[in-house]
């Protein structure tokens, strides 16, 4: 596939010389002009957090005050899907532009036919590499999670590894397992261990991990070449379990009498002793970290150049319903039902996209990848999504989505779900599909299959020819080894 940088039009190309010297430096600098006018795009994923955990999406409890003047600065999605309901196909599906019926990685790390891992082929075309080809400088920071092969050999380079995926940098977590302790001892920067032999993950004490990020991508923006345009895709961990923060982040939901959530402190997840007060505290310090990056934008006059998008990678795990983390949603992690897969979505670009807007349009997280292609001007390579720009700029007819498509195999798998218009059929294996009219059933509560099956018969043609077959990932009963 042959990824082009995208060509622009400069005044600076009308100004060349007739001598073949001078036109030759005119073009270079008609190319660096178009390059510095092509947007910064900075992409935020949150890890397992509900579409009700903003207070610009109905939250009352939990304070994103930097989240919110975001969403008053920019535009809010209403109807945001995420690529799957769980952490690695939803990145995957991400960095590809292919829902999980087509992307590479479509389930977490040994579901899979063989109980392997798969990982990020060197024939996947990522974000990282197609914008590259347009002059883009890229990183990503936080959690990666396309690399869980643990038998390819550490002194050796993997393929899969973010540097060889298009990206310039990369610091945080190489495997899944590993973001699950917010004090874990061995971070990833570029190719080589990193490591915070001070950190007692099994303790929760030393260096939080997501403070690292934070500090990392604000020294990535200050460092950036200001000649060229950056792609920052900043993979948050908060608020994935364990329940853990550190104390300053607690102190504001402290003593405001909220019922208590006693929390296994010693099991896998090595979570604080009292869930809800931390819970609020992980999405407060999220919050606030984003509220830095928002300002250092500013003060660094790239504000304007810079499109900021904020979304999580699935539905809430955490809630028991204090938090109200999926809205009226039904479902949360690990569903198909909107409560697993619809997300907040937020995009904000001074001057471009208009303030304080809201869009009820049908979109999903594999639309980035023709959109992040419009805005660089690169090729695009196969995608199932359509570009987002008509609909942040507000200045042409938006296209559509004809359907979305999810499937998900773990234990209570394999399931399917496919959006189209306002329907919704889910469909879990060899059990009749079920239909909901999201128009006014947005709780799926009530399923309406036996009373439009014409419907069920046309939704269920496209879910039956949506997907690609794959070498690992069949539409089978697995059971986890």
């Amino acid at each position: 596939m042959n990824l082009k940088v995208g060509s622009s039009i400069s005044l600076m190309a009308a100004l060349a010389l007739s001598t073949t010297s001078c036109a030759t430096v005119s073009e270079q600098q008609a190319e660096k002009t178009a390059e510095i006018q092509k947007p910064n795009i900075i992409y935020i994923l949150a890890d397992d957090m509900g579409y009700g955990d903003l207070g610009s999406y109905g939250q009352t409890k939990i304070k994103t005050p930097n989240l919110d003047q975001m969403a008053s600065e920019g535009i809010r999605f209403t109807q945001h899907y995420a690529g799957s309901t769980v952490c690695g196909p939803s990145r995957a599906s991400l960095l590809t532009g292919l829902h999980s019926g087509n992307s590479p990685v479509r389930g977490n790390p040994t579901w899979t036919d063989n109980r392997k891992p798969y990982d990020l082929q060197d024939s996947d075309i990522t974000l990282g590499e197609m914008l590259k080809t347009a002059g883009y400088q890229t990183a990503v920071i936080g959690k990666w999670g396309m690399t869980e092969d643990r038998s390819f050999p550490e002194d050796k380079i993997n393929p899969s590894m973010p540097n060889q995926q298009g990206f310039d940098y990369f610091f945080g977590f190489k495997y899944h397992h590993d973001a699950h302790y917010y004090y874990w001892d061995k971070l990833w920067e570029n190719n080589s261990p990193y490591w915070l032999k001070e950190n007692d993950y099994m303790n929760n004490k030393g260096i939080y991990t997501h403070d690292l990020f934070s500090n990392k991508a604000i020294d990535y923006i200050k460092q950036s070449d200001k000649t060229k345009p950056f792609f920052l895709y900043l993979a948050y961990t908060i608020p994935h379990l364990p329940m853990t923060v550190p104390e300053d982040s607690k102190a504001q939901y402290k003593d405001l009498g909220w019922p208590k959530r006693k929390m296994n402190t010693q099991g896998h997840y090595r979570n604080d002793k009292e869930g809800n007060v931390t819970y609020a505290g992980m999405v407060s310090r999220m919050d606030r970290d984003i509220g830095a990056l928002l300002k250092l934008l500013k003060q660094q006059g790239l504000d304007e150049n810079t499109l900021v998008i904020f979304a999580s990678d699935n539905g809430h795990h955490y809630d028991n319903g204090f938090f109200d983390s999926n809205g009226p949603f039904r479902g949360k992690k690990r569903d198909l039902y909107e409560g697993g897969i619809r997300v907040p979505f937020i995009a904000k670009w001074a001057n471009k996209i208009k303030p304080n807007t809201e869009s009820d349009h049908i979109s999903a997280m594999w639309d980035m990848m023709p959109t992040f292609c419009e805005l660089s001007g690169a090729d695009c390579p196969k995608t199932d999504g359509v570009s987002l720009l008509p609909t942040l700029l507000d200045n042409r007819k938006q296209e559509q989505h004809d359907f979305l498509y999810w499937e998900f195999n773990e234990r209570q798998g394999p399931i399917q779900a496919v959006r189209h218009q306002n329907w919704k059929l889910v469909r879990f294996y060899e059990k009749p599909a079920e239909l909901y009219d999201l128009s006014t059933d947005v709780g799926e509560k009530n399923d309406v299959a036996a009373k439009y099956p014409e419907t069920v018969k046309k939704i269920t043609k496209m879910m039956d020819g949506a997907r690609s077959p794959h070498s690992q990932f069949s539409l089978k009963p697995l059971i986890k080894q």
